[in-house]
Protein backbone atom coordinates (compact mmCIF):
# COMPACT_ATOMS: atom_id res chain seq x y z
CA UNK A 1 0.00 0.00 0.00
CA UNK A 2 1.44 3.45 -0.74
CA UNK A 3 0.94 5.65 2.08
CA UNK A 4 2.40 9.41 2.77
CA UNK A 5 4.54 9.38 6.32
CA UNK A 6 4.37 11.46 8.87
CA UNK A 7 7.40 12.97 7.55
CA UNK A 8 5.12 13.84 4.49
CA UNK A 9 2.09 15.15 6.23
CA UNK A 10 4.20 17.39 8.42
CA UNK A 11 6.17 18.89 4.83
CA UNK A 12 2.98 19.69 3.46
CA UNK A 13 1.53 20.90 7.10
CA UNK A 14 4.68 23.64 7.46
CA UNK A 15 4.81 24.74 3.46
CA UNK A 16 0.81 25.31 3.63
CA UNK A 17 1.34 27.69 6.84
CA UNK A 18 4.08 29.44 4.99
CA UNK A 19 1.97 30.02 1.93
CA UNK A 20 -0.79 31.58 4.41
CA UNK A 21 1.30 34.37 5.19
CA UNK A 22 1.88 37.96 3.49
CA UNK A 23 4.36 37.72 0.93
CA UNK A 24 7.92 38.16 2.10
CA UNK A 25 6.42 37.74 5.85
CA UNK A 26 9.59 35.65 7.56
CA UNK A 27 8.16 33.03 10.02
CA UNK A 28 9.93 31.23 12.73
CA UNK A 29 9.95 27.89 12.68
CA UNK A 30 8.80 27.70 16.34
CA UNK A 31 6.06 29.43 14.96
CA UNK A 32 5.22 26.91 11.62
CA UNK A 33 5.77 24.13 14.01
CA UNK A 34 3.14 25.19 16.82
CA UNK A 35 0.80 26.35 14.16
CA UNK A 36 0.81 23.23 11.90
CA UNK A 37 0.88 21.14 14.91
CA UNK A 38 4.18 19.41 14.29
CA UNK A 39 7.21 18.48 16.28
CA UNK A 40 9.15 21.75 16.04
CA UNK A 41 12.98 20.00 15.76
CA UNK A 42 11.52 17.01 13.02
CA UNK A 43 10.22 20.17 11.14
CA UNK A 44 13.55 21.74 11.29
CA UNK A 45 14.95 19.15 9.56
CA UNK A 46 12.22 19.05 6.92
CA UNK A 47 12.51 22.97 6.16
CA UNK A 48 16.29 22.74 6.03
CA UNK A 49 16.04 19.74 3.22
CA UNK A 50 13.12 22.52 1.93
CA UNK A 51 15.72 25.72 1.58
CA UNK A 52 18.35 23.21 0.13
CA UNK A 53 16.21 22.26 -2.90
CA UNK A 54 14.89 25.86 -3.10
CA UNK A 55 11.21 25.87 -1.64
CA UNK A 56 11.71 28.32 1.36
CA UNK A 57 14.87 30.32 2.04
CA UNK A 58 15.92 30.63 5.49
CA UNK A 59 17.64 33.52 7.87
CA UNK A 60 19.65 33.22 10.69
CA UNK A 61 20.28 35.67 13.69
CA UNK A 62 17.71 38.15 14.92
CA UNK A 63 14.47 38.33 12.23
CA UNK A 64 15.18 35.17 10.72
CA UNK A 65 13.27 31.95 9.99
CA UNK A 66 11.47 30.84 6.66
CA UNK A 67 9.78 32.23 3.53
CA UNK A 68 8.98 30.87 0.41
CA UNK A 69 11.37 30.85 -2.20
CA UNK A 70 8.72 31.55 -4.79
CA UNK A 71 4.87 32.32 -4.90
CA UNK A 72 2.88 29.27 -3.51
CA UNK A 73 1.19 28.91 -7.20
CA UNK A 74 4.83 28.08 -8.60
CA UNK A 75 5.30 25.34 -5.67
CA UNK A 76 3.46 21.99 -6.84
CA UNK A 77 2.16 18.92 -4.16
CA UNK A 78 4.74 16.84 -5.98
CA UNK A 79 7.84 18.66 -5.31
CA UNK A 80 6.85 19.53 -1.66
CA UNK A 81 6.31 15.52 -1.42
CA UNK A 82 9.54 14.43 -2.88
CA UNK A 83 11.22 16.53 -0.86
CA UNK A 84 10.98 14.64 1.85
CA UNK A 85 9.73 11.46 0.21
CA UNK A 86 11.87 10.88 -2.75
CA UNK A 87 10.56 9.95 -6.23
CA UNK A 88 6.93 8.92 -6.35
CA UNK A 89 7.86 5.34 -6.87
CA UNK A 90 4.28 2.64 -6.47
CA UNK A 91 6.96 -0.70 -7.29
CA UNK A 92 10.96 -0.05 -6.41
CA UNK A 93 10.87 -1.98 -10.60
CA UNK A 94 10.29 2.15 -11.46
CA UNK A 95 13.63 3.47 -10.43
CA UNK A 96 15.31 1.64 -13.54
CA UNK A 97 16.53 -1.44 -12.86
CA UNK A 98 14.82 -4.76 -13.66
CA UNK A 99 12.55 -6.33 -11.81
CA UNK A 100 13.98 -8.92 -9.67
CA UNK A 101 13.28 -11.93 -11.84
CA UNK A 102 15.72 -10.66 -14.29
CA UNK A 103 13.18 -8.38 -16.55
CA UNK A 104 10.25 -6.46 -16.62
CA UNK A 105 7.35 -8.55 -15.22
CA UNK A 106 3.74 -8.90 -16.58
CA UNK A 107 2.45 -5.70 -14.28
CA UNK A 108 5.05 -3.10 -14.89
CA UNK A 109 3.45 -1.05 -17.26
CA UNK A 110 0.59 -1.42 -14.38
CA UNK A 111 2.74 0.09 -12.40
CA UNK A 112 4.01 2.82 -14.30
CA UNK A 113 0.88 4.19 -15.24
CA UNK A 114 0.08 4.40 -11.93
CA UNK A 115 3.14 6.10 -11.14
CA UNK A 116 2.23 8.56 -13.85
CA UNK A 117 -1.00 9.23 -13.09
CA UNK A 118 -0.33 9.93 -9.13
CA UNK A 119 2.44 12.36 -10.38
CA UNK A 120 0.23 14.03 -12.60
CA UNK A 121 -2.31 14.91 -10.17
CA UNK A 122 0.36 15.90 -7.50
CA UNK A 123 1.29 18.16 -10.09
CA UNK A 124 -1.37 20.10 -10.98
CA UNK A 125 -1.66 21.11 -7.24
CA UNK A 126 -0.28 23.75 -6.04
CA UNK A 127 0.28 24.91 -2.51
CA UNK A 128 -1.09 28.32 -3.03
CA UNK A 129 -4.38 26.12 -3.91
CA UNK A 130 -3.68 24.21 -0.64
CA UNK A 131 -3.07 27.12 1.22
CA UNK A 132 -6.98 29.15 0.30
CA UNK A 133 -8.75 26.18 -0.19
CA UNK A 134 -8.82 23.61 2.91
CA UNK A 135 -10.99 21.25 0.80
CA UNK A 136 -8.93 21.00 -1.78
Amino acid sequence: MMELTRKGEYAIRGIIYLAQQPPGRVSLISEIAAAAEVPQTFLAKIFQSFAKLGLVTSSRGTGGGFVLARPASAITLREVVEAVEGPILPNRCLLGSACDRGGPCRVHAVWKQVQTEVVHILDGVTIDTLARNPES
